[in-house]
């Protein structure tokens, strides 16, 4: 099963982070290799969080980011125009975080399971608008 790690989970994985579910941690662990994905934005992200000290890291965010590729296996899905069109067009009723919007909008068009603890997005996947672990 391919997976889509939502940007805190990149993080939390990336980092060791106990805040990681042991469910979500053991459905990481079976994923086989090159089934780890992440969402360009992410990238963003994390950048983005560094730069305003809201996640602190011993290295830049590129060495950061680099050596979690290598390490985890992550692939990551570049931003398309078509997903960042699906970002703005989801079904029901979604919050207007762009990030998430563009994070669910490539599990969707990719058809990937997506890794999040996210509340809001799990919300929104009981609706059935994507599919996440369970």
């Amino acid at each position: 099963m391919a997976l889509l790690l939502d940007t805190h989970i990149w993080i939390w994985l990336t980092e060791g982070d106990k805040r990681l579910s042991r469910a979500n941690a053991a459905h990481i662990e079976k994923a086989g290799d090159g089934t780890l994905m992440i969402s360009a934005i992410s990238v963003w992200e994390i950048a983005m969080l560094a730069h305003r000290g809201r996640l602190l890291m011993d290295r830049s965010p590129r060495a950061w980011a680099e050596a979690s590729f290598s390490y985890l296996g992550i692939h990551v899905i570049p931003l398309a125009a078509d997903t960042a069109l699906e970002s703005y067009a989801l079904p029901g009723n979604f919050h207007s975080d762009p990030a998430d919007r563009l994070i669910v909008a490539t599990a969707r068009q990719k058809g990937l399971t997506l890794v999040t603890q996210d509340k809001a997005i799990l919300a929104y996947a009981k609706k059935g608008h994507v599919t996440v672990l369970k």
